[in-house]
C-alpha cells in the first residue's frame, strides 16, 4: 500500500473533495463540448476550407475516433504513472493543440489537428472519473459525484452547439477552439493545489503492443463501418474491417495472457457490466447523432442563426443535467434497469420525433423532443457509469472508467458516422434542376453547405430550385436516420432490461 492509499480516508473527508470535483467536471465538460461544438460551425468551416462531404464527416468524427481508440490505453497509463499527472499533462496539451485547430488552413490540416486534439482529450477523461472513484469512498456521495460528472459529460454534447452559436454570432469559426485555453489554464492552476494524486500501487508494465492494437483495431473498424455506409462495400473497406477485427481479436487474446493487462476483459463476463457498457454506447450514439445533424438542419434548412440554433438545442443540456443529478436517487428508489431502460427509451423517442421534422417545425416541438432526449441520456449514462465504476477495486478505477468513456466516445463517433452516413447517402441522390452545370451539381451534392454556396452562385430562380431540392433531400435523410436510430435505441432499452436484472447501486459507506 502506498502513502497515497494510507491517506485516503483523511482525503475523502476533507471539504476540498467537492472543489476538486468541480475542476474534474470542468475537464470532462470541455472534452464533451468539443465533440459537438463544430456542429454549428460546419457551414462556416465549409465556406472557408471547402472540404468534401467525406472530409467534413472526418472533421466531425475523427476527434471521437481517436479518443475511443486511446481511452483504454490512457486509463491504464494513468493507473501506472498517476492520474493527476496524466490529467494535468493532458490539459496543457489540449490547450496547445486547440490553437492548431483554430488556425487550420486546409481540410487535411483540420483533420490532423482534430486527431491530435483527440489524443490530448484521451488523457483527460479516464483520469477524471478514476479520480472521483478515489476521492469519494461513500457510495452515496460517489453516486452524486458521478451524477455531476455524468451530467457534465452528457450535457456537454448538447451545450456544444449553444457555445458555438454564441461565439459564431461575433467571431470566426476558430473561436470555438480558443475557448479551451482559459478553461485549461484554470484546470491546471487549481488542479495542482486541490487534486490529490492516486495510482495503482502494483500496476505492472505498460504494454505498448496492446496500445497499438487497441488504437488500430478501433479506428479501422469504425472507418470500415463509416465508408461502407456512405459508399457501399469495397475491397478497401473490407480490408479495413479485417485488419480492425483482427487487431481487436489479438488485443483481447493478449489481455487474457498478460499478468497486468491494459483492460481486464474478464469483466465482460459479468452480465451487468456488459449491459452497462452497451447502454453507455447506444445512449451517446443517439444523443450525439441527434445534436450534430439537427444543428445543420436548424441553420441550413430552417435558416436560423447559430445562436438561435444553439438556444433551441439548450433543452437537451437542461434535461441531461437534471436527470444526471437525480440518477443515483432514482436508480435506488426504482431499480438500475428501470432507470437505464427508461433513459434509453426516452432517447429513442426523441430520435423518432425526427421523422416529423419539416422546414416549418417550431422551436417548442423541437425543444420538447430535445429535453426528452437529454433527460434520457443523462439518466442512462450516469447510472451505467456508476455501475461500471463500482464493479472494480479502486486500484483499477482508471481502466474501468476508460471502458465507460470508450463507450461514450465510440458512441459519439458512431452517432455522427453511422447516422450521418445515412443522411449523406440519402442526400447525395437529390435531383438537380435542368440547366445546372455538372460541376455545380457535384459540389451541391457533396454537402448541404456546398449546396448553399452553389445556389448563391447560380441565377436566382435556378439557385432557389437547387437549394429547395437539396434541403428536401437532407430532411428526408434526417427522417430515415431518426427512424433507424429510434429503432436501435428502443431495442437496446429492451435488452438492457434483461441484462441489468438484479443490478443494484451500492449503499452505505465503503471503507478503503
Amino acid at each position: 500500500m502506498t502513502s497515497t492509499d494510507l491517506k485516503a480516508p483523511e482525503t475523502v473527508r476533507a471539504p476540498g473533495r467537492w472543489l476538486a470535483l468541480s475542476v474534474l467536471v470542468f475537464a470532462v465538460l470541455l472534452v464533451a463540448v468539443d465533440a459537438t461544438v463544430l456542429g454549428l460551425a460546419t457551414p462556416f468551416l465549409s465556406e472557408d476550407l471547402a472540404p468534401s462531404g467525406t472530409q467534413l464527416l472526418w472533421i466531425g468524427d475523427v476527434y471521437s475516433f481517436v479518443i475511443a481508440g486511446l481511452l483504454i490505453s490512457m486509463g491504464s497509463l494513468g493507473d501506472r504513472i498517476g492520474r493527476k499527472k496524466l490529467l494535468l499533462t493532458g490539459a496543457v496539451a489540449f490547450g496547445a493543440v486547440s490553437v492548431l485547430n483554430a488556425y487550420a488552413t486546409s481540410p487535411e490540416m483540420m483533420i490532423v489537428a482534430r486527431a491530435l486534439l483527440g489524443v490530448a482529450g484521451a488523457t483527460l477523461m479516464p483520469s477524471t472519473l478514476a479520480l472521483i472513484r478515489n476521492l469519494f469512498h461513500d457510495p452515496r456521495e460517489r453516486s452524486l459525484a458521478v451524477g455531476i460528472w455524468g451530467a457534465a459529460a452528457s450535457a456537454g454534447a448538447a451545450v456544444g452547439p449553444l457555445v458555438g452559436g454564441a461565439l459564431l454570432e461575433h467571431f470566426w469559426w476558430g473561436s470555438v477552439f480558443l475557448i479551451n485555453l482559459p478553461v485549461m489554464a484554470i484546470l491546471v492552476v487549481v488542479g495542482i493545489k486541490l487534486i490529490p494524486e492516486s495510482r495503482d500501487p502494483n500496476p505492472g508494465p505498460w504494454d505498448l503492443i496492446s496500445v497499438a492494437l487497441s488504437l488500430i483495431g478501433m479506428i479501422a473498424v469504425v472507418y470500415a463501418i463509416k465508408e461502407t455506409a456512405v459508399h457501399g462495400l469495397s475491397a478497401g473497406t473490407a480490408l479495413a474491417a479485417l485488419v480492425g477485427g483482427g487487431a481487436l481479436f489479438w488485443f483481447v487474446r493478449r489481455q487474457l495472457t498478460l499478468p497486468s493487462p491494459l483492460l481486464n476483459v474478464r469483466l465482460f463476463h459479468h452480465r451487468g457490466f456488459s449491459g452497462a457498457v452497451l447502454a453507455d454506447l447506444l445512449t451517446i450514439l443517439g444523443l450525439a447523432g441527434l445534436v450534430f445533424f439537427l444543428s445543420q438542419f436548424l441553420q441550413l434548412v430552417q435558416g436560423r442563426s447559430p445562436l438561435e440554433a444553439g438556444l433551441i438545442e439548450l433543452p437537451a443540456a437542461i434535461g441531461s443535467v437534471g436527470s444526471g443529478l437525480l440518477a443515483g436517487h432514482l436508480a435506488r428508489r426504482a431499480s438500475v434497469r428501470s432507470a437505464v431502460s427508461g433513459g434509453l427509451a426516452a432517447v429513442g423517442l426523441a430520435l423518432g420525433a425526427c421523422v416529423l421534422l419539416t422546414a416549418d417545425t417550431g422551436p417548442l416541438a423541437m425543444g420538447v423532443a430535445l429535453f426528452l432526449g437529454g433527460f434520457g441520456a443523462g439518466l442512462a449514462f450516469t447510472v451505467t457509469a456508476d455501475v461500471i465504476l463500482s464493479s472494480v477495486p479502486k486500484e483499477q478505477a482508471g481502466a474501468a472508467s476508460a471502458v465507460s468513456e470508450t463507450a461514450y466516445e465510440l458512441g459519439a463517433a458512431l452517432g455522427i458516422a453511422l447516422l450521418g452516413s445515412v443522411v449523406t447517402g440519402v442526400y447525395r441522390g437529390f435531383p438537380t434542376p435542368d440547366g445546372v452545370p455538372a460541376e455545380a451539381a457535384d459540389a451541391a451534392r457533396d454537402s448541404l453547405g456546398g449546396a448553399v454556396q452553389t445556389a448563391d452562385a447560380l441565377p436566382q430562380e435556378q439557385g432557389a430550385a437547387l437549394l429547395s431540392s437539396a434541403q428536401s433531400a437532407f430532411t428526408d435523410g434526417l427522417h430515415i436516420a431518426g427512424a433507424i436510430g429510434s429503432a436501435l435505441l428502443l431495442a437496446t432499452a429492451v435488452a438492457a432490461w434483461f441484462l441489468l436484472k438484479g443490478q443494484r447501486l451500492e449503499d452505505g459507506v465503503e471503507h478503503p
